[in-house]
Parts: C-alpha cells; structure tokens; sequence
C-alpha cells in the first residue's frame, strides 16, 4: 500500500527540477544559442519528470537512478555553458 505523503514529494520534484531549476538552463542555452546544452537540460528535464512518476509507483531504485541521470545531464549543461 503507497504512502499518501509521496505524492506530495513527487509533485515537489516534478516542480522544482523540471520547471524552476532545468527551465532556466534551457532559458539560458537558448540565449546563447548552445544547442548542446539545451538538449542537456532537455534531457535532465525528462528524467526529472519521470523520477517524479517513479515516487508515485514506489520505485525507489528507479527513482535514484533518473535523479542520478538528471544531475549528471543538468551539470553538462551548465559545463556546455560555462566553457
């Protein structure tokens, strides 16, 4: 039986990851017209997104895993765009 409260925590990483923090990497890849980094970020987005659907059907392995994938690919974007 699922927790009620990971829904909660599922919304908060759908939110602050795909929309806040990646949203403005791709806002600035866009700007500078690096189209590597925008699709770093792209890329970190989705797996953010879909982490945030592994919390719902408590997958929790699955979850660290696409966390792990979206920090790694939110970093290269932000590598693409410093360097």
């Amino acid at each position: 039986m699922m927790n009620p409260n990971y829904d909660t925590y599922a919304v908060a990483i759908i939110i602050a990851f795909s929309s806040i923090i990646i949203g403005g990497l791709m806002a600035a890849a866009l700007t500078f017209g690096e189209k590597d980094a925008f699709f770093f970020a792209l890329g970190s987005a989705t797996a953010a997104w879909i982490a945030g659907y592994a919390v719902f059907l408590d997958r929790p392995r699955t979850f660290m895993i696409l966390v792990g994938i979206a920090t790694v690919m939110a970093m290269a974007s932000a590598f693409v765009l410093a360097f």
